[in-house]
C-alpha cells in the first residue's frame, strides 16, 4: 500500500531546513530518519508514525486520535500512531514533528550505535 504522498510533502517541508534529514522507505511508508534515527513515518497503512519515547508513550496514548503503533502482533515501544484527523492543521502536524525530533534529540547518532558482534568482540584471555 503506498503511503499519503500529501501528507508526505507536509512532512518533508517541515524538515526542509534540516540538514540532517534524510527519508528511507520502510515498514510499508516513507520514514524521515534525522541523525540517523526514525523521527517519523507516513505509514503506508495510514496515519502518521511519530517517535515519542517510551516514558511519554503512554500519556501520548490518551490524546485524540492517538493509537499504540503495532507491528504485526507486536506493539512498539516509544512509538505512536496517529490518526489523519490528528494532524489535519499545519500546527497540530508541526506539534506532533516536532515530539518526533525532540526525542531524537536527545538519542546518539543511528551511525555511531552499531553493536558490536560476538564475532567482532576482541577476545578476553583465559585467567588460571
Amino acid at each position: 500500500m503506498a503511503y499519503d504522498e500529501e501528507t508526505a510533502g507536509r512532512v518533508r517541508k517541515l524538515l526542509s531546513r534540516r540538514p540532517d534529514v534524510t527519508e528511507k522507505k520502510m515498514m510499508g511508508g516513507l520514514c524521515f530518519m534525522v541523525k540517523g534515527r526514525m523521527c517519523c513515518s507516513v505509514s503506508g497503512r495510514g496515519g502518521l508514525l511519530v517517535r515519542v519515547g517510551a516514558e511519554a508513550q503512554q500519556s501520548m496514548l490518551g490524546e485524540p486520535h492517538v493509537m499504540p503503533m503495532e507491528m504485526g502482533r507486536r506493539i512498539m515501544k516509544g512509538f505512536v500512531r496517529i490518526a489523519p484527523e490528528g494532524y489535519q492543521t499545519e500546527a497540530a502536524l508541526k506539534t506532533w514533528i516536532k515530539r518526533g525530533l525532540d526525542v531524537v534529540a536527545t538519542m546518539p547518532s543511528g551511525a555511531s550505535t552499531r553493536k558490536t558482534s560476538r564475532r567482532e568482540a576482541p577476545k578476553r584471555q583465559r585467567t588460571k
